[in-house]
């Protein structure tokens, strides 16, 4: 379909532990549409997050394909790549992955510092991202002095500020209360509203249905169901 952001055939990515072969992910043929909002769901070892790290370009498949809008990621070089990861994906994790010693409005410059984007702008266009997720009076602190929820929403204005064409999110919620988790649910909603496409991974079947408008599910490196917004599954 033209209007497909991420398209994959035949995607597998298998590792060796030992004498055994784990395949991780197995022949998955995928695409996710422009301005979708896709969960991706399994029990832990099913390969929905290695799936997201190979769309993301963090890893290299065994076999198969990944296009981004048409072109294959294989095709591209290793500065290619870089650029596609910096500037095309934005990406959140349950661990947040924040640098510690660095404050909240620092971790997200970090985010624009590959993009050739001079300071002043990185630190104002940082600052802004912040003040609009609700942070602006903790743009001094570092993660340490922050709440699981501010630290993730840090976490997702660092993945924003560089206006990503996809935000790829690995268990968002997984590390959050109830209370924090929804409002991180409530963000990325409003986000994909807006026109942002997103593929969120995670193992909360509640959470992914009330809030994605398809889902797509994965057992032992396959996807064995895809429902959209109707509910009527696609096998």
């Amino acid at each position: 379909m033209s209007d497909s952001i991420i398209r994959t055939e035949q995607l597998s990515r298998w590792f060796r532990r030992g004498p055994q072969e784990v395949r991780a992910v197995d022949g998955v043929d995928m695409r996710v549409e422009e301005g979708e909002f896709l969960a991706i769901i399994g029990a832990s070892g099913s390969g929905k997050s290695t799936l997201l790290n190979l769309l993301a370009g963090l890893d290299t498949p065994t076999s198969g394909r990944i296009e981004f809008r048409g072109t294959s990621l294989d095709s591209l070089s290793r500065r290619e790549l870089a650029s596609y990861r910096a500037l095309r994906i934005g990406m959140m994790f349950q661990s947040f992955n924040l640098i510690h010693h660095r404050s909240a409005l620092e971790n997200v410059e970090l985010a624009l510092y590959f993009n050739d984007c001079p300071v002043r702008e990185r630190r104002s266009r940082a600052a802004a991202m912040l003040e609009r997720l609700g942070l602006a009076d903790r743009t001094a602190h570092r993660p340490g002095d922050l709440s699981g929820g501010e630290q993730q929403r840090v976490a997702l204005a660092r993945a924003l500020a560089k206006n990503p064409a996809i935000l790829l999110a690995d268990e968002p919620t997984g590390n959050l209360d109830r209370r924090n988790a929804d409002q991180i649910m409530s963000l990325l909603s409003d986000l994909n509203a807006r026109g942002l496409t997103i593929v969120m991974v995670t193992h909360d079947v509640e959470t992914a249905g009330r809030n994605a408008r398809r889902i797509v599910r994965m057992h032992y490196g396959r996807v064995v169901a895809d429902s959209g917004a109707s509910g009527e599954a696609r096998r």
